[in-house]
């Protein structure tokens, strides 16, 4: 019927179930603070790091991310397939974390879930703006600016309503990445508070001395050092909003460091697996240009120099982002020293075709297939291949998926998660 329908119809009808959703579940938002995040890399990260800070302050937080799905202290993955999930489910979640005691529940927002109305009912009082580059753009009809504007809707949102909790009034603040040449675009709306965070610019926030250690990365925020368990630079920006969101509830720096620091895995996020094996495995979510980039950037900052990195990758089909596919397979070629291009999520696309288009461009740029670039459609069997170059020391990287529960081939929706995969190839190879 989707097919067949013109698409604004379709996006009424979103719109009509999203509003009796939420009155059928009584507006949980409004008995809880909601923090939206939006951005195009980082969310998740950002989310469960802010999570992990208010926990460790006394407040009890739900979140709903790409990879998983928090009640307090339960979790369990997003098995969903998408990053919002259906409007029914995001109000069921939400009374529920209302019946718990949640004080505060934050949602990763995206844009085709904005333009799908699924947030609709969540009325956000924290809008965190993370950063902005092409992706997703088939949804927006091609256009950049669209899918900027887009998102601008959870920050628009933020003063179209009044919030009051035990007779305390919730005041509106925006926080925004002022190292991204966006944020200004998105501080433009109307809050109580604007709050910026940079480790390049000036901000109201700045982190100075990044250090990355062997767990993870250390850093100063205002001379108050903190430290995270996740690898990567990058990480940081995902940390800094989390510090601005407790210093405004008022959650000390120590409780702050502590929340951090607790913080041990994000599903599929710089996800580290270790069967014992003698080199290092990192699962991540990396499926564009930016974000393969920060992973391989770590990877290579972290080996020892007679260590290799490796890199499975590939791209999602389904009419996504194809101007992706070249440039992936860039990169891969000059960052890493073995490339396996394997399936990720073809949908009813070809994917060969998707496997090539990336390939192809790893060649233009040295690799030669069958001795350091390998094309195998199978996810297993590339991820078997991945292992199996890996010797003493050398950085695997499993990237496309992170935590997701799902593959999607030939239109047909199969049982997955490379975590697992993983451990069991390694248990094959040992």
């Amino acid at each position: 019927m989707k097919k067949l329908l013109p698409e604004k119809l379709v996006l009424m009808y979103h719109y009509f179930v999203a509003i009796f959703a939420t009155l059928y579940y009584g507006f949980p938002s409004k008995k809880m603070i909601v923090i939206g995040v939006t951005g195009t890399k980082g969310k998740t990260s950002t989310i469960n790091f802010i999570w992990s800070c208010l926990q460790a302050g006394g407040y009890k937080t739900g979140i709903i991310s790409t990879a998983n799905i928090r009640i307090g202290e339960k979790e369990f993955l997003n098995e969903y397939h998408m990053t919002m999930p259906g409007r029914f489910t995001i109000q069921k979640l939400m009374a529920q974390m209302v019946k718990n005691g949640c004080k505060f529940c934050i949602v990763e927002t995206t844009s085709e879930g904005i333009k799908q109305y699924r947030h609709i009912g969540a009325y956000y009082d924290i809008a965190v703006f993370t950063n902005l580059s092409p992706e997703h753009l088939e949804a927006h009809g091609g256009s950049f600016e669209k899918y900027k504007q887009m998102k601008t809707k959870m920050f628009a949102a933020l003063s179209s309503h009044k919030k009051v909790i035990n007779g305390k009034r919730i005041e509106k603040v925006i926080i925004a990445n002022k190292d991204s040449e966006h944020t200004d675009y998105f501080l433009n709306f109307k809050a109580d508070k604007k709050i910026t965070f940079a480790i390049d610019n000036k901000a109201d926030y700045v982190a100075n001395n990044i250090q990355e250690i062997n767990t993870g990365v250390s850093f100063e925020v205002a001379k108050i050092i903190f430290k995270i368990d996740i690898l990567g630079k990058f990480n940081v920006y995902n940390a800094l909003p989390a510090i601005i969101v407790c210093r405004l509830v008022g959650i000390s720096d120590y409780l702050i460091a502590k929340g951090l620091l607790e913080l041990q895995t994000i599903p599929g996020r710089m996800e580290k697996i270790d069967e014992g094996q003698n080199f290092t495995i990192l699962v991540d979510y990396a499926h564009e240009k930016e974000s393969i980039t920060n992973i391989l950037q770590t990877a290579n900052n972290m080996k020892n120099t007679w260590a290799k990195t490796i890199i499975l990758l590939g791209a999602e089909g389904g009419g996504r982002d194809k101007a992706k596919r070249p440039i992936m397979g860039e990169l891969a070629a000059k960052m890493a020293d073995y490339v396996i291009v394997s399936n990720v999520d073809p949908y009813e696309d070809d994917p060969k075709q998707i496997l090539e288009d990336i390939a192809v461009s790893s060649e233009k740029f040295g690799k030669i297939r069958n001795q350091n670039l390998f094309v195998i459609e199978d996810r297993k069997s590339g991820i078997k291949k991945a292992l199996s170059l890996a010797k003493v020391d050398d950085i695997v990287l499993i990237t496309g998926k992170g935590a997701e529960q799902s593959i999607i081939i030939a239109g047909k929706r199969f049982a997955w998660d490379d975590r697992q995969v993983v451990k069991e190839e390694l248990t094959k190879l040992k």
